[in-house]
């Protein structure tokens, strides 16, 4: 089997113990220290009722951990919600929106004044599409919607429980990699 790009980061899935102490099922972002190392991070739900955070190399090195440790993992939620990534081709299309006419609002007005959780679903939602038609589609979307005055995409289900969007990475395994 050909091997794909090599990816540079891992997943650890939260014990349901700890997914049940969060504040929501759905996206809640954390900071904490993993094997002692600080993070800061958005918890992903699982699809079914829990959580899995992605371990990108740098914090992975920093922990002293290998694929397959246990790790001490120490976290709580967040007293403010950090703002998102925001993708290239939306910041564009933020930027070239049009101004609100007089007495309305444009896109970047609606863009500013929505929370980062709010501006994390619009993210989100946008990359989550499979297709680079359909991205492009979102973002355009996107805009119309924020320049009526919409302040969260629609139908986007946070918890993950009706998207595979939002679901935890299988782990791969290693003799099927071979």
């Amino acid at each position: 089997m050909a091997k794909g790009k090599a990816v540079a980061w891992t997943f650890l899935a939260l014990p349901a113990e700890a997914s049940r102490k969060l504040p929501s099922r759905g996206m809640v972002s954390v900071e904490g220290t993993l094997g002692g190392a600080p993070f800061q991070a958005t918890l992903q739900p699982d699809g079914k009722g829990g959580h899995w955070m992605k371990v990108d190399r740098k914090l992975r090195e920093a922990a002293r951990a290998n694929v397959g440790d246990t790790v001490p993992l120490q976290f709580v939620p967040m007293a403010e919600e950090p703002e998102p990534k925001v993708p290239p081709d939306l910041r564009r299309a933020l930027a070239d929106a049009p101004t609100g006419k007089a007495g309305s609002r444009g896109a970047r007005d609606v863009w500013s004044d929505i929370t980062p959780a709010a501006r994390r679903d619009w993210v989100h939602w946008i990359e989550s599409a499979k297709q680079a038609e359909t991205r492009e589609r979102r973002v355009a979307t996107a805009i119309d919607m924020l320049a009526k005055g919409k302040r969260r995409p629609c139908c986007f289900d946070r918890s993950g429980m009706y998207s595979k969007s939002l679901a935890c990475p299988e782990a791969e395994d290693e003799a099927a990699s071979d």
